[in-house]
């Protein structure tokens, strides 16, 4: 018999944790709640959690520090995380979604709205191909002869020259870069990039895919770097290499 989805909130308010905790145990979800940092370590490692439903605004270490601790922790990088902050303006949701967060969801909330986006957020993490690995931690990835720059957003030929790329053609790339070498189809790249199910009739990732192509100088009749897989969906078919500072051979080399 499979295990229920196990659901840990983090939030030092006990009312929103015994509440969350009541209602979505009602939904056949298993709940876990701790109050900080150390009780969600904690609760970590008792079992497998599922998703992470996280308050921004704790006490001692904030939600933003426990956030980069989970993407910089292998045993934990990979659980969706769904943030929820008090907070009126949209910096904490902004940074908090290009850091990697799965959903953002402020106060006060229904709890029925937030068991609608937990459930979306696992629906789209079990979409994912197999081996889906985080590259949040990593500001260069490095793939045949191009390095995408993940702070500055643009991609950098051996030698340094930069090509900007704009936001939709960033966003794709990146998920590709996070899986290389696997075939991902049109239904897989519109859940993780727009979080929507596919329509038949869209064709919105063919055409961002295209000029993606454009940027990277891939000959869509003999491609490269972006193939693609009849009746599947695409792949990018280089291997990447995710570093922290630039590697030798893309401008200046001096780790800047």
């Amino acid at each position: 018999m499979n295990r229920p989805d196990h659901v840990l909130i983090v939030d030092d308010d006990p009312d929103i944790r015994d509440l969350l905790a009541d209602y979505l145990g009602k939904q056949a979800l298993q709940v876990s709640a701790a109050a900080d940092g150390r009780q969600m370590r904690a609760a970590l490692l008792a079992g497998p959690v599922d998703v992470v439903v996280l308050d921004l605004m704790l006490p001692g270490e904030d939600g933003m520090a426990l956030f980069r601790w989970l993407r910089e922790t292998p045993a934990h990088a990979q659980i969706p995380v769904v943030m929820l902050t008090a907070r009126a303006d949209d910096v904490d949701r902004i940074i908090g979604l290009e850091m990697g967060a799965d959903d953002y969801l402020g106060k006060p909330f229904v709890a029925r709205e937030l068991l609608a986006r937990v459930r979306a957020v696992l629906r789209r993490a079990r979409m994912l191909p197999p081996g889906t690995v985080r590259t949040e931690v990593a500001r260069y990835l490095a793939f045949g002869d191009w390095l995408l720059d993940t702070v500055e957003r643009h991609l950098v030929a051996r030698g340094g020259t930069v090509t900007l790329l704009q936001a939709a053609e960033y966003t794709l790339l990146r998920f590709l870069l996070d899986h290389p070498q696997c075939v991902v189809n049109r239904d897989q790249l519109l859940v993780g990039l727009a979080g929507r199910e596919a329509d038949v009739f869209d064709r919105s990732i063919d055409l961002r895919v295209s000029r993606l192509r454009k940027r990277l100088g891939d000959d869509a009749r003999e491609p490269a770097y972006i193939k693609t897989v009849r009746n599947e969906g695409y792949v990018l078919c280089k291997t990447v290499a995710a570093h922290v500072t630039r590697p030798p051979g893309f401008g200046d080399g001096d780790g800047a």
